[in-house]
Parts: structure tokens; sequence; C-alpha cells
């Protein structure tokens, strides 16, 4: 096929319109464009006066996951008040791969494993504090597992003022992004005001500010530590050097750090709370989930439940239905770039769709249907599969948001059965730069008796 120069079709809808379409029906959005559309269409002054390309193919995907990175250049500026100019997701180049060489070795192998105990450790901790049979917000308690994880795994900060005080900050930001107001203050500039630390953007600001004070305390404080052994990411970042041997400036930490404490946290505690919801929605699963369980006898060593294969599939099935971020990172064409027969010229932004990848009827028969088995029939591409975006800008902490979610699912399971009393369909809300079950969503925990156990393995 010659590469047209052309770019495909796409609406023809008033920008205003489209936007408030984007910023609160985020899956109609979608849905509605590629129904219309197809596999690959424009939407014409998205950015500025530049058209994007929305691509949900599993070709165009490895077209561009495969692309030159220099061809490229990450267009993550939204996120910049929030990370900082040195995050790893809004590098681009020589800096990308320099800052991702120096993170992904405590995301891997017996060093992400040395993290299962203290993961256990928190999920314990937070599920100890449910009173059985009374309702409580499941998004509200998955989120304090994510962050506690965090502070502890990340931060190297056990319970103390510091800790504490970074956690009622964090959540309050996260909370704030969350809201509907300043959800849409995310893509219209007009209400990213401060009014002098009045408005919600500007008391969002402020406390912004006063968590880049504790981190930059933090740093220091650890720079003079006497402490070497520590194991926490922290300070394995901290001990890392580049090929040149340059250490990560405290601006770098920084704005990694807040990356971990925004990427990972939020993600995170949207997964698990979709992952316990169609536990309980499909009856079936759960079984299933107990029986895995119960066959590996007491005190699961988190190494064991790391690979356990339908609960694999039960993490997996849950990011694919639904996907914590909807799309992979926005991408601008530097060099002229082939996509699905069309030649894209420099300008042009390129959107992978996660959420259409995912939900394609040839790749995943019945695609609204929660089915764990499905990644236990047959195995899917990075192409086809793609929770955590693709190519070089894949997240680096996918294999701990999955070590932790299954840690979190089988440590909660174990001990609660965990249901709704409303049985009615929940439909996915956006939150921030997420697509989330709704905060109010609540659950009933209720023990799990030893004769139960005994009756699942039978």
């Amino acid at each position: 096929m010659k590469p047209s120069n052309s770019l495909p079709d796409g609406p023809d809808m008033p920008k205003l319109l489209r936007r408030f379409k984007f910023v609160f029906q985020p899956i109609k959005y979608v849905e509605d464009f590629a129904k219309v559309y197809g596999d690959i269409f424009a939407i014409r002054g998205f950015y500025n006066d530049t058209a994007v390309i929305y691509i949900s193919h599993p070709e165009a995907l490895e077209q561009l996951f495969t692309t030159n990175p220099k061809n490229l250049r990450s267009a993550s500026r939204i996120l910049r008040f929030l990370l900082g100019d040195r995050s790893i997701i809004l590098l681009d180049g020589e800096e990308h791969r320099r800052q991702r060489q120096l993170l992904a070795p405590p995301f891997h192998g017996e060093r992400m494993r040395a993290y299962g105990e203290t993961i256990r450790d928190v999920v314990e901790q937070v599920s100890n504090q449910w009173e059985m049979g009374k309702p409580f917000k499941i998004r509200g308690s998955m989120q304090e597992i994510a962050l506690q994880v965090i502070l502890r795994v990340v931060f190297g900060l056990d319970e103390g003022k510091r800790s504490q005080k970074l956690a009622e900050l964090l959540n309050s930001v996260l909370e704030s992004i969350g809201s509907p107001l300043l959800s849409a203050g995310l893509f219209f500039s007009f209400l990213q005001k401060e009014f002098g630390g009045l408005s919600p953007w500007g008391q969002m600001k402020r406390k912004l500010r006063q968590i880049d004070e504790l981190i930059y305390e933090l740093i220091q404080e650890r720079r003079v530590e006497s402490n070497q052994n520590r194991q926490d990411i922290l300070s394995l970042m901290m001990s890392a050097c580049d090929e040149d041997g340059q250490p990560m400036s405290d601006q770098d930490l920084h704005d990694e750090l807040m990356t971990l404490l925004i990427a990972g946290h939020e993600t995170t505690a949207s997964a698990l709370s979709w992952a316990f919801y169609w536990i309980d929605y499909l009856p079936d699963v759960r079984e299933k989930l107990l029986k895995e369980l119960a066959e590996q006898g007491d005190n699961l060593d988190p190494s064991i439940i790391s690979n356990l294969p339908y609960l694999t599939a039960v993490c997996q099935e849950t990011l694919r239905i639904h996907p914590i971020v909807m799309s992979g990172v926005l991408r601008f064409v530097t060099s002229p770039v082939e996509i699905m027969g069309y030649q894209l010229p420099v300008g042009t932004g390129i959107i992978p769709s996660i959420y259409l990848a995912h939900h394609r009827e040839e790749v995943y028969p019945e695609p609204k249907k929660f089915k764990p088995e499905r990644f236990l029939e047959r195995q899917f591409s990075p192409y086809e599969f793609l929770p955590f975006g693709g190519g070089n800008r894949r997240c680096i902490g996918m294999a701990f948001a999955l070590y932790e979610m299954k840690i979190a699912i089988a440590t909660i399971l174990s001990h609660y059965i965990v249901s709704r009393r409303d049985s009615r369909p929940v439909t996915p809300v956006r939150r921030g730069f997420t697509s989330a079950a709704p905060a109010g969503m609540k659950m009933v925990a209720t023990p799990v008796s030893k004769s139960a156990k005994i009756l699942v393995t039978k």
C-alpha cells in the first residue's frame, strides 16, 4: 500500500463540546468515534491547532511502539505541575533512556520480591481495621493500602509524623484532582487559577508545595544518613549511577518520587477496587480463586502467590476490561512516521487507545464480559494487551504493580469475603487522569471460616 499523505477521517464536532465529552464521558468519547471511523481516526484541533490520531489496531500499535524513539517526543506536559520537569514520563531521548536505566533495578528480580512481606503486612494492617458486617468504601481502603506500600517500600518511611503528614497531603491532593471541578481543570486552562491560594486549584497547588518540602527534606536527610544498607527504593535510586558515574540530582529524585507516588498510588487502588467488584459480581470467579488459594495451604509465601495462574488471570482481566489509564502517552511526530498506510507529518500527535485495544471483538470475544479464562487460553501480544502502555514508554513499575495486586487480593480473600449489598452493575467514572470505580462504592467484609476453606478444596 502506498502511504497516504492525508490524515484519516475524524469527527467534526465543536471543540468545546468535544472536550466536555472527553472529560465527563471518557469511555463514550472513544467508543462513539471508533464506531463511526474505525481503527484509526483524527481529532483536529485537539491540542492547540494540531491533529491527534487515535489508534487501537494491533498492527498500528506495533508500528508506533517499534518506531525509532528519535522520531517522536512525549507530550504529557499537562502533568508537569504535578510531577515536575524531570519525571521520566516527561523526558525524551537520551535523558529518558538514562532515567529508565537508573530506575529499573529496584522494580525487578530479587529486590522486588523482597518487598512482598511488607506488602502483605500493610494489607493485613488495613483490612484488620474493617468492622465486620459494616459497609466501607472499598476504594478508600485500597488507596490506603497502595499509599502505605509506597511510603514504606519506596520512601522507606515507617509510621510517624512525617509519614502521616505526607499521606494526608497526598490523599487530599488526589481527592481534589478526582473531583469533577478539578478533573475538568486539568484540561481547561481557564480553571487553573490560584486567586491567592483561595480557589480549589490554588489550595491544591499549596498542598503540592508542602509535599515538595517534605520530599526534599527527606532526600537531604537520607544523603547524610550513616545507614548504607537500606533497601527502600529511594535509597537504591540515590546509590545508582549512570554510565558516566553520575547519580541522580535532588530534582531528579524528587520528580521520580512524585511520579511513583501519583502513578503507583492511584492506578493500583483503582485496579484493586475493580478486582474486588468483579470477584463479588461473579461468584464463579471467587470460588475458583478461593480453591486455588486453598490448594496452597496456610501461610502463603509472596513468591508462591505471584505465580498462581488463575489469580494472575484475574488481575490481567481486570486491567483489560478497566484499564486505569485509558490511553497511552501522547506522542508528537518529530520526523514523518507511517501508521496504517498514513504518512503522518511532523507535529501530528498519536494516542494509543488502550481502552479500544482491550475491547476489540476479534481479539477479545465478548469484550464487555469479565472472563479471566481468556488469559489462560492464549498469550496476548504487547500490541493487544497493554495496560501499562507500550514501547519505550511502558510503565517501569508494571511488574511491581501486578505483584502488589496479587498479594493484596490473595491476602484479603484468605481472611474475608468482601461483597456488595447493592448488586447493580457499576460503571467507570473519570478520576483526574484515570478511569475508576465510583468513590462511593461500598462493600462489606465477613470473616472466612475454616470450615468454608475446607469445603472449597473439596
